[in-house]
């Protein structure tokens, strides 16, 4: 498979993007509760943002959205800006070509522009996922049980991670600091052996 591109979603594309969402669910298990109304729950809730990943015969391979999150009950404002990232997938045919680290660049790019905290949550038991986000730098904020049941009825336990707006210009300015003092303690050579 060629390398897939990176573009808005537009409202066309929501046929394709629940045909590769089943296409996951059917593989993965994820979303882990089939939605009554798949095309509703790609758009919603409270739609920022959204992108797709398309391959060269213009199929969808990949998707994320980041979505305004609503005051909390208490009425206040978060101290931040924050917005969630959600709906995050790559169909398994197009793995491998880091989509989904490229789909989450693309949310922090959003973010970071506007100043912008992302949080997610995830199921504790998506050992891929957890590992794609702790890889790309997203810190784990605690844990909780799910308001809402596996299909079997039971407790599901999600992890629940942020990434601050600024942290893509702050972790690209420690790894040039990082290398800049590898050079000078190697005598200017680019790679040191610590």
């Amino acid at each position: 498979m060629t390398q897939p591109h990176l573009r808005r979603r537009r409202a066309s594309d929501l046929d394709g993007c629940v045909a590769g969402l089943a296409e996951v669910h059917r593989v993965d298990g994820y979303p882990m509760n089939w939605p009554a109304d798949p095309h509703r729950w790609l758009r919603e809730p409270h739609a920022a943002r959204a992108w797709v990943a398309v391959d060269a015969e213009a199929a969808i391979v990949g998707h994320v959205a980041v979505h305004r999150l609503p005051s909390p009950v208490n009425g206040e404002p978060p101290a931040r800006p924050t917005a969630e990232v959600a709906r995050l997938f790559v169909i398994p045919a197009a793995r491998g070509l880091a989509l989904g680290s490229a789909l989450l660049a693309r949310a922090r790019q959003w973010a970071g522009a506007r100043g912008t905290d992302l949080v997610l949550e995830v199921t504790s038991a998506d050992a891929a996922a957890v590992a794609l986000y702790e890889r790309t730098g997203w810190r784990c904020t605690g844990t909780s049980t799910a308001p809402w049941t596996a299909p079997d009825g039971g407790p599901v336990a999600l992890r629940h991670y942020m990434l601050r707006g600024d942290a893509a210009p702050a972790i690209a300015a420690r790894r040039r600091a990082s290398w800049a003092a590898a050079s000078r303690s190697s005598g200017g050579s680019s790679t040191s052996a610590s």
